[in-house]
């Protein structure tokens, strides 16, 4: 595997950082939340991409991968309920159902629990969309969901994603907020230069007492991070500075490709929480 940006700062069984925030997505490519602890399983931290919506026009999953149609998802917030379900609230802070939606989308959607067969998304060539803009056609892909997930959910590969402070850094994207942009679940505090998580893949971590994961592979970045998020502008050297420092292959028999963070699985459950040890617990 290329890992041409990876930074330094790893050794075998130290640790190489905290967990400084959470972030969960009750709803695939609406805005998240913030909590300070959570339960994380095989199906990644409990109550995260746990519903979508679906394009009743394509049956397809609604992904502002894709932002000619769907950027305006990021206008909208979820937040999981205490009876297990979801709120959703518009740029107004008022309640949003599939109706509202609908109509502020222009295309009818569904907010659907459970993933149909096949579940996909549409995603466009982010160089295309850096050089046209969001509003202009151009060409995509369609990607199955959760490839390198379990049953359920509405994951883009794996379950978990995550996120170093050197990569934020080395972005540009150092406020506290702009980590939203890269929709990590983990944002781990880490001393280094650069894409220092590359240096993870292929490794196992611990993080806090229980909780253990093996890195799978590095996050290609689509055009989302550019999008305006809730109140945050758009930026398009979210992508264009991935694309410069830190091309590399996530998996073989693909090009390389602009990557911020990692994609992990989890082998062993635990209890996540905000200030928790991150651990590389094997050796190379």
């Amino acid at each position: 595997m290329s890992r041409t940006g990876a930074g330094s700062g790893i050794g075998g069984g130290g640790g190489v950082g905290t967990v400084e925030r959470l972030r969960r997505y009750p709803v695939k490519s609406l805005l998240g939340e913030e909590p300070a602890d959570a339960v994380v399983t095989g199906r990644g931290l409990a109550g995260d991409r746990e519903r979508a919506l679906l394009d009743l026009a394509t049956g397809r999953i609604a992904s502002a991968k894709h932002p000619r149609l769907w950027a305006g998802l990021l206008g909208y917030a979820a937040a999981a309920t205490a009876d297990g379900g979801v709120r959703i609230t518009g740029p107004d802070g008022r309640g949003a159902g599939e109706a509202e939606l609908s109509e502020a989308l222009g295309r009818a959607v569904a907010l659907v629990a459970v993933r149909p067969p096949g579940a996909a998304v549409e995603r466009a060539v982010p160089e295309e969309v850096l050089a046209h803009g969001i509003a202009a056609e151009v060409g995509f892909t369609v990607n199955e969901l959760g490839r390198a997930a379990p049953d359920g959910g509405f994951f883009d590969f794996a379950p978990l994603h995550l996120i170093t402070t050197a990569t934020l850094r080395a972005t540009g994207a150092e406020a506290e907020a702009e980590a939203e942009r890269y929709r990590p679940n983990l944002v781990i505090r880490t001393e280094g230069e650069g894409f220092v998580e590359n240096a993870w893949v292929g490794r196992e971590l611990a993080i806090g007492p229980t909780l253990r994961l093996r890195v799978l592979a590095p996050t290609p970045r689509c055009a989302v991070p550019t999008l305006r998020h809730g109140p945050l502008p758009r930026r398009p050297e979210a992508l264009r500075v991935p694309a410069e420092r830190n091309r590399v292959v996530p998996l073989e028999g693909m090009p390389a490709l602009p990557c911020a963070g990692v994609y992990a699985q989890v082998l062993v459950a635990g209890r996540v929480r905000t200030g928790d040890e991150l651990r590389v617990t094997d050796s190379q």
